[in-house]
Order: structure tokens, then sequence, then C-alpha cells
């Protein structure tokens, strides 16, 4: 098996999933003719690019040196909605009190349950990323470390490929942070983290982006004592102030306790796994039994040869540009090993920019645009956060005016019977318009109402359609019907409300 990612316990359904992924008795096959694509990566970008181009008729090749399915399915987004479901069934019995359900006292969470159920599911989920239903589409797979040879041949265990064109999808990896005596401890990363099977009675997690704050919160709620260490900016730093206010107090409230600011951030073995902090005058010391590094990411750029065909790439990963084509335009790159936007959402979609532009486009006719895509994004804590577009911190920059609504859901019914108040719909426009530029919704469930918004914005439809579109009562989703409203509002001047005025005296007399 691998060398790279494993995946434990060793049980039926980590067995399910590797052989689905990477079966042990696979036989790469014989390469005949040039292929028009040759995909390296089976993570999100990469499937979808070999699966696409296969299903309009190209020949492709897909290489994966590990796991099919990449970080998503195996050790990031998959395993770690799995547990954080866990997690809030755990925290909804922990609050069932809020709705006069009275749950029996001393009620445990089992955790290695909890651990198998997420395999099971992971490795049902796989399915969809095997070796055999890729090859069933008419793609051929090849498990094994690539290559390039030179600008028309990429080498893979013993086999050598032609290409006319080629994808890079290799993706990124965890990447340990520089902090004092970390490299004297043994601790654990998304690689690692979804292979316990006990619960840690304390746990220590350096990072409060959202993996940090969503592991710190899900590990919370299951039973550990979560200490997590915040960065300068606080909890989801990149995020807008407001909404990660409500998530600070959310999980302070399922009782994960927040170091601040992690500057001077120390790391050794003594009793377990000992963190000191000390900063803005304040000092921690706390002794955990885990250690969860939650920051920081390397591109996966390694022993591809791509210097041999004049593919440029640092530290952030392969250099692209706006047709996602490297520096050398036969060669293409999707996912996070080129991207700032590292979500499987944005490997998705680019994937579909490269088949088109690697395949379809002639010379810059038909090209499609890393720049024209409207990316969202959602951080699964409890309450979500929900972005799409500019912050008002962004178009402060952009030198863009802009106008801003807020709708707080203690104003719309469906949350207040849910008893999920806290959270908020923000949307910025650009001034005087309705044109919508950004939006954070902050709720239990924002990342599905936020979709509205990210088509709205794709298509051009401003707050007024919105505010036009009926939406079912009693739903979430109302507040963002509210917002335009509010809009609308806004556009009733004195002088416009006079004419109305006179309109209906005409219309009813009096």
């Amino acid at each position: 098996m691998s060398d790279l990612v494993q995946l434990q316990p060793h049980d039926e359904h980590n067995r399910n999933l590797e052989e689905n992924v990477h079966p042990t008795d696979w036989q790469n096959p014989q390469p005949q003719k040039p292929y028009h694509l040759v995909v390296i990566g089976a993570g999100t970008a990469g499937l979808v690019a070999a699966a696409g181009a296969a299903g309009l008729g190209a020949r492709v090749a897909l290489i994966e040196r590990d796991l099919m399915g990449g970080d998503c399915l195996n050790v990031g987004c998959v395993p770690s909605k799995g547990v954080i479901s866990a997690a809030r069934v755990a925290k909804a019995i922990r609050t069932a009190n809020r709705f006069s359900i009275n749950v029996p006292p001393g009620t445990k969470v089992a955790f290695a349950g909890v651990m198998s159920r997420m395999r099971k599911l992971r490795a049902k989920i796989s399915r969809n990323d095997s070796a055999a239903r890729f090859r069933d589409l008419g793609v051929d797979v090849y498990f094994g470390q690539a290559s390039f040879a030179d600008s028309q041949t990429i080498e893979v265990g013993g086999s050598k490929l032609k290409f006319k064109r080629a994808v890079l999808a290799t993706g990124a990896r965890a990447s340990a942070p520089s902090i004092e005596g970390l490299a004297e401890v043994d601790y654990l990363t998304n690689e690692s983290v979804f292979s316990l099977t006990e619960l840690p009675k304390s746990m220590g997690i350096i990072g409060a982006g959202p993996i940090g704050c969503e592991m710190a919160q899900a590990f919370a709620e299951l039973g550990s004592e979560v200490f997590l260490v915040e960065s300068e900016g606080g909890v989801l730093p990149k995020e807008d102030r407001a909404a990660a206010d409500v998530v600070r107090a959310s999980l302070e409230r399922s009782g994960v306790r927040l170091l601040c600011c992690g500057r001077e951030l120390k790391v050794r073995n003594e009793g377990g796994i000992r963190l000191t902090v000390n900063s803005r005058g304040e000092h921690y010391d706390e002794v955990v039994d885990q250690l969860l590094v939650a920051v920081g990411r390397a591109p996966n750029v390694e022993n591809l040869n791509l210097e041999t065909v004049g593919v440029d790439f640092d530290e952030n990963g392969v250099q692209v540009n706006d047709y996602l084509q490297t520096t050398n335009p036969n060669i293409f790159a999707a996912g996070d090993i080129c991207s700032p936007y590292q979500f499987t959402h944005v490997a998705d979609f680019m994937a579909r920019i490269v088949i088109q532009n690697a395949l379809f486009a002639v010379g810059p006719f038909g090209r499609k645009k890393m720049s024209d895509l409207v990316i969202p994004w959602t951080t699964y804590t409890s309450p979500e956060v929900a972005h799409v577009g500019l912050h008002e911190r962004d178009a402060q920059e952009k030198g863009i005016e802009i106008d801003t609504y807020t709708q707080s859901f203690d104003e719309v019914d469906r949350a207040i019977l849910e008893g999920d108040q806290d959270g908020f719909v923000k949307v910025h426009t650009k001034k005087g318009s309705d044109e919508i530029v950004g939006a954070t919704i902050v709720a239990e469930n924002a990342g599905d109402i936020i979709s509205e918004v990210t088509l709205a914005m794709t298509h051009g439809l401003g707050l007024s359609k919105i505010s036009s579109s009926i939406h079912p009562y009693p739903t979430q989703a109302e507040a963002i019907r509210k917002i335009g409203d509010q809009f609308n509002r806004t556009r009733l001047t004195p002088l416009s409300k006079k004419m109305l005025a006179a309109l209906q005296r005409l219309n009813v007399g009096g």
C-alpha cells in the first residue's frame, strides 16, 4: 500500500476504501496511442478533468501515486464532515433542555463508534472515486510516481506515456509551521487525526482557521478538553470580524479554551505535550494528550521533474496564468497545487476550465478564465460561516464604494423557532445600485443558503430581483429576501413617496 497516506485502523471499512481507490491487484494498462490528455493526480481536480475529457471523447490517462480521491475523500472534507455531523448530534443532546427535552444525565459519546461510522461512510462514498469506475468511464488509470521525461512524455511504473496536453493536479499536503520544539513531539495533522479510535482526554490545536475551528468544536462536543491556539488575528482571521465573533462565542460555549495569541508559542514533551504561550501580557501553560497542527500547506511538486519541461514553481505551488496554463503552454494545472482557494468545489471548476482550454480552445478563442469564477466557501462550525465575493476590507482596498445591508436572524421566524438566532446575513452592493459584490452568512446551514447569493452574482441578478422571488415561509433563506426588501426601501426617496401618495389619491379618491 501507499507510503504517503496510511489509513488506520486497517479494519473492514478502510480495506474497502483502499480496494476502491488503490486496489492491491491493479495492473497498469499498456499505453498504445498518444493521449490527448494525461492527468497527474487523482484528487478532485484530476478526477473531474479525467472524467470530463473522457466523456467528451478524448483519450485520457490518469496517474495517482497514492489514494484516488485525494485529500477531500481520504483525509479532508469527507471524514471531517462525518465527525462534525456526530458532534452536532452530541451538541443537540447536550442542549436539548432548551426545548424542554430532558436527556438522562451522564449520556456519553461512543467515540470509537463515531469514527467507525465515519470510516464506513467514507468507504461507501469512495466508489465514486474508484479506479474501476474511472476505467469504466474510458480512462486509463495508472498507479505510481509520475515524472516528465520531456515535453511530450511522462514516465510512470516503467511505462512511457506520450501526450498532447497534460494537467498537474497533485494537490498539497500538511506542512508543519516553524514552532519551537514542534519537531520533538508527535503531533497530528489532517492526514492522521481521522485515524484516531480513542477520544483524547485533552487536545491542543494550533491554528484557528477553518480546520482548527471545526476540529476544536467537534472534539469539544465529543468530550475532549480542547485548547485552541489563536493567531494574532483571532479565530477565522480571513473572515468578517462580526462573523468570527459569533463563532468565537460559540466555540467557548462548546467548551473550547482559547489561548491568545500564539506569537510566542513553544511546544515540548513534558508529562504529555506542553504548550506555553506568552502574548499580549497573557501567559498560558497547558499539558495535553494530543496535539493537532491545523495550519500550513505545501504543494506536491516533488519528483515530477518539472524543471525538465519548463514549468515554474515556488513554495506556493505551480505558476499559472488566468487560463490555468503553466509556463509550458501545453501543461496546465488545477486545484491546490496552483490555487490560493484550496477548496474541493474550486478544484472542480478549475478542472472544467482546463478541459475547455486544453482540448477545445482554438488559439485565443473559446478560452475560459479563472478570474471569471465567483467563489463561495464555508467553514463548518456551528453556526457555519459562508462567504462569497468581497469583504468590506477588500472593497476598501480596491477603492470600490459599497452599501452594506445586514439582516439578523433574531428577526427571522424559522431561526427563532429553531433556536438559531445568533447569526446574520450581510450583503454588500456597489454604492447606489443593487449589484451584489459580496456576502457573508452566519447560520447553522449557511453553506446551503449562500448558493442563492452566488447564483445571483454569477448571473448578474441584483438584490431587487432576489426580493421579487417568492421564498417559502418559514425558512432561514427568508433572511436574504428581507435583505432585498431593505434595498427596495432605500429607493423610496421623499419625491417618490409623494408621487406614490398622489397616485393612490387618484385611484381611491380623497
